[in-house]
Order: structure tokens, then C-alpha cells, then sequence
């Protein structure tokens, strides 16, 4: 039975999704020290993958049951290699000053990586294929692992690397990206039959802002939908420019900010793998919302109040508290959408919230660097805690209004 052999690509594939994001993201000012040092091109480079999968998660979705599994995450994971290949190679590659190709290269890089990083959700098509309705949380489990498993390794291996190289860790993505090819190619079995194939829909159903816009028109959602909007803007925001900030406030270089990395997914895969399921029984979705939007604040507000001699005693702690209320805001906000709708809706109410978390991912990096360079360096973490008080705000009136 080929069932062994899918369950490990898949897991690959899931793991490579999130390893080699997470290998590259926190080196990102590093990586571009020879180019820029321009807080805003840092927040366009970061929000472009973002950008790129919110464009094309709905393309590979109806791909993939269109044509099947297999060919879908092949090309993703192909898409993937090409990507990082152009993102690493330009790096490499001497340039003459003042040349914009490099950094155009870069985008391009990064949008390729981001318009082919839609393998999580074909991955988990592949996992409903197989399993049966009654193991299917089970096999679902196997997405929570190899994500909180690449949030740890990514980190890590990348402060190890950047000790030799600091574009290093994009040659070991590149790597990892080859392997879950080689291993897609030639185990993968395609899981979803010739007769459960549907037909592409109308292109009006493939537009990302189509679903965005009928999840707004619902007054039993809106408030709470646009919070789950703020929060990912605020939070995706003032986290890409977070290592320019230790870099030029505090003076760390790749170790340090990859270790505060490294704290942020061991709390958050804790959080998420064990603890968020008894919290929600003993407090409730609402509190959590409330009481993780406190959190983040908190964290949000220290790293700028950190002193230069005495920055890790303070940043390290700070960035596990919002690794922490992060943990316990996006289950708990998702969990008070699904609740206010019927089943009939679920779906595309879901589904619209994994666009507006891509959609405010890729606003808030440019937003955020924008006014790092414009105002201030403290002024992301400023106005990340103005929109949190606003998420917080929306929440408790929705909820208010729920219980109305």
C-alpha cells in the first residue's frame, strides 16, 4: 500500500512550507545589507510572498481538483526551487553599484516562492483523500506537527548557519525544496480519482476579494472578521521590521534575532499543540481573544522600552509573550467566527479569514516600514498597539452584541 509513502511526502511537503520561510524571513535585513537598508523595500519584500499567496491560493485550490494532487504540489514545490534559486543566486552574484537588478531579482524571487507556497492546503486535500471521516482530525494532526516542527528548525538551523554564511540557510532551503521534489516525483501516488475531478470554476469565484467581500456583508461576523484583519496587519506588520529594529537599535547580528525567532515558534507550537484546547474549555474563546490581545500588546510595547545594554533580557521575554497571545488570539478569533455561522457557511467564511490573514500580512509589512523610515523606529511597535486595541475593541462588541 502506497498510504506510508504519501504520508511522508506529505509531511515534507508541509514541513518544507514552513522551513524555508522560516530559515530565510529572520535574516532578511542581513541578506539585503549589500543592497538597502530601507525599512520600506524591507516591508515591500516581506509583504510581496504574502501578496503572491493570497493571489493564488484560490488558482491552486481549483487546480488541484481540476487536475489532480499531484501535479498541483509538484509544481508548487518546483515553483518553490526556481524561487529560491533566483533569491540566492542574486545574493551571490557581484553587482555593480547602484543597479536595480539585484533588487528586482529579489522581488521576483520572492513573489515565484509566495505565488507557488500554496502546497499547505493541496497537502491537506491529499490527507482528506486518504483517510476516513472518523481519522480524519488524525491525519489533520500531521499538518499542526510538521508546522510547529519547521517554526522550530527554521530558526535554528539558520542562527547555526549564518555563523558560516549568512546566505547559507537560503542554500539549505534551496536543499530541503530539491528533496520534497525528488520525493514528490517519485512517491507521491495521485489521491484524488479521474471521476471526483470538477471543472475550474467562473473566474469571478477565483478573484481572492470575492469571498472577502460577501464575509463583510454578514453583521453576525463583520466586526470580528475585520479584527482577524487588524490583528494580522498589525501583527505581520511590525514583525518584518522587527530584526531591522535589533539590528540598528541594538546592534545584534544574525544569532541573537534568529534566537528570538527560535523562542517565538517553541512557544507558539506549545501554545497551539497543547495548551490552547483546555484554555478554550476552562475560559472560552472570547477571554482568550481578549486576554492573547493583552498579551501582544504588552510584548509589542517592551521591545522599544528595551535598553541597548540590557536588550535580550528584555526582547526575549517580550517576544514570547506575543508568540504566547498570538498562539491564543488566531485559534480563538477563528473559533468565534465558525461559532456565529451555520454549517452551510462555514467553508467559505474559513476560507475567507486564511485570505484576510494573507491580505493583512501583506499590508502591514510596507505599512510598517514606511513609517520606520517616515516617523521613527519605535513607531511600527506605536501604531501595531494602536490597531491591537482596536482588534480588542471589536472583539468585545461583537461579542457584547452576541450575547445581546
Amino acid at each position: 500500500m502506497k498510504r506510508p509513502s504519501t504520508l511522508l511526502c506529505v509531511f515534507v511537503t508541509l514541513l518544507n512550507d514552513r522551513v524555508s520561510e522560516s530559515l530565510v524571513f529572520p535574516l532578511l535585513p542581513f541578506l539585503l545589507a549589500s543592497f538597502t537598508s530601507s525599512g520600506t523595500t524591507l516591508g515591500l519584500l516581506a509583504g510581496s510572498y504574502a501578496l503572491a499567496q493570497f493571489i493564488a491560493t484560490p488558482l491552486i485550490g481549483a487546480f488541484s481538483d481540476r487536475f489532480g494532487r499531484r501535479p498541483v504540489i509538484a509544481t508548487c514545490v518546483a515553483g518553490t526551487v526556481i524561487g529560491l534559486g533566483v533569491f540566492g543566486l542574486t545574493l551571490e552574484l557581484p553587482w555593480p553599484d547602484g543597479s536595480l537588478w539585484p533588487l528586482l531579482l529579489l522581488f521576483g524571487g520572492r513573489l515565484l516562492d509566495g505565488f507557488s507556497g500554496g502546497t499547505a492546503a493541496t497537502a491537506g486535500a491529499v490527507l482528506a483523500d486518504i483517510s476516513t471521516p472518523e481519522n480524519r482530525a488524525k491525519a489533520f494532526g500531521l499538518i499542526g506537527v510538521a508546522f510547529g516542527l519547521g517554526f522550530i528548525l527554521g530558526p535554528a538551523f539558520a542562527g547555526i548557519l549564518s555563523q558560516w554564511s549568512v546566505t547559507l540557510p537560503v542554500w539549505i532551503a534551496l536543499l530541503i525544496a530539491v528533496v520534497n521534489l525528488l520525493l514528490v516525483l517519485r512517491l507521491l501516488p495521485e489521491t484524488h480519482p479521474l471521476d471526483q475531478r470538477q471543472p475550474l470554476p467562473r473566474k469571478r469565484a477565483l478573484n481572492p476579494f470575492t469571498q472577502l467581500s460577501g464575509v463583510f456583508s454578514n453583521p453576525r461576523v463583520s466586526r470580528l472578521c475585520l479584527g482577524f484583519f487588524l490583528f494580522f496587519l498589525a501583527f505581520n506588520g511590525f514583525t518584518a521590521v522587527l530584526v531591522l529594529f535589533f539590528k540598528q537599535k541594538f546592534g545584534w547580528g544574525p544569532g541573537p534575532a534568529t534566537t528570538a525567532f527560535l523562542i517565538v515558534g517553541i512557544v507558539a507550537t506549545v501554545v497551539q499543540g497543547g495548551l490552547i484546547g483546555p484554555l478554550v474549555k476552562r475560559f472560552g474563546e472570547q477571554r482568550l481573544t481578549l486576554a492573547g490581545l493583552g498579551l501582544v500588546l504588552v510584548g509589542c510595547l517592551m521591545i522599544p522600552l528595551a535598553p541597548v545594554d540590557r536588550s535580550q533580557s528584555v526582547v526575549y521575554p517580550a517576544v514570547a509573550l506575543l508568540a504566547f497571545g498570538t498562539g491564543l488570539v488566531t485559534p480563538s478569533l477563528r473559533s468565534l467566527v465558525s461559532r456565529r455561522l451555520s454549517s452551510g457557511g462555514q467553508g467559505a467564511a474559513l476560507g475567507s479569514l486564511q485570505g484576510l490573514q494573507s491580505l493583512g500580512s501583506f499590508l502591514g509589512p510596507p505599512l510598517m516600514g514606511f513609517s520606520y523610515e517616515l516617523v521613527g523606529h519605535s513607531s511600527p511597535f506605536l501604531l501595531a498597539a494602536a490597531f491591537l486595541i482596536g482588534v480588542a475593541a471589536l472583539s468585545a462588541n461583537g461579542s457584547f452584541k452576541q450575547a445581546g
